[in-house]
């Protein structure tokens, strides 16, 4: 399959390199001249160890249980600054927001027994993203597919 090229206008500024690890992560930070205080650096790690989509209050309990003292309001304002900067990734949930480590353009899969997100790159065949474009008429730079499920073995709660 052929990649889908990212077309810029001269006076676009070209997209960051991709967060791939935990160290690309904190360089970002630094890039950004953002303050990595020890909250945040914690919260990238968990973000990093665990990869997995956590909400707000999972990641409070999971650092609290580490014995990394951090208080409820210091997660929910570094999830925000960490998230707006586009260093991790936020998803928007009828029950809540939740975090997770890659912040480049991907795709998920929902698992609806377990409630459990997965991350996946998919990538679709050109000839598809062209006719959207034909048929929209807008340029697709970049797409995230949804894709929901069940498990084909169930999965003892």
């Amino acid at each position: 399959m052929e990649s889908l090229p990212i077309v810029m206008s001269s006076t676009q500024s070209p997209k960051p390199s991709a967060i791939r690890s935990l160290e690309d992560a904190v360089s970002r930070c630094q890039g950004l001249g953002m303050r990595l205080s020890r909250q945040r650096r914690y919260i990238l790690e968990l973000l990093w160890t665990d990869r997995e989509h956590l909400s707000a209050r999972s990641i409070y309990d999971r650092l609290n249980q580490q014995g990394k003292e951090i208080g409820h309001t210091s997660v929910y304002q570094n999830l925000e600054a960490l998230s707006d900067q586009g260093i991790i990734e936020c998803i928007d949930r009828a029950d809540g927001r939740l975090y997770g480590n890659i912040s480049e353009a991907h795709s998920h899969v929902n698992c609806l027994d377990t409630q459990q997100i997965l991350d996946v790159h998919v990538e679709i065949p050109i000839e598809i993203l062209q006719k959207i474009e034909a048929e929209t008429g807008i340029k697709i730079t970049e797409y995230r597919i949804d894709f929901y499920g069940h498990r084909e073995v169930p999965v003892d709660l």
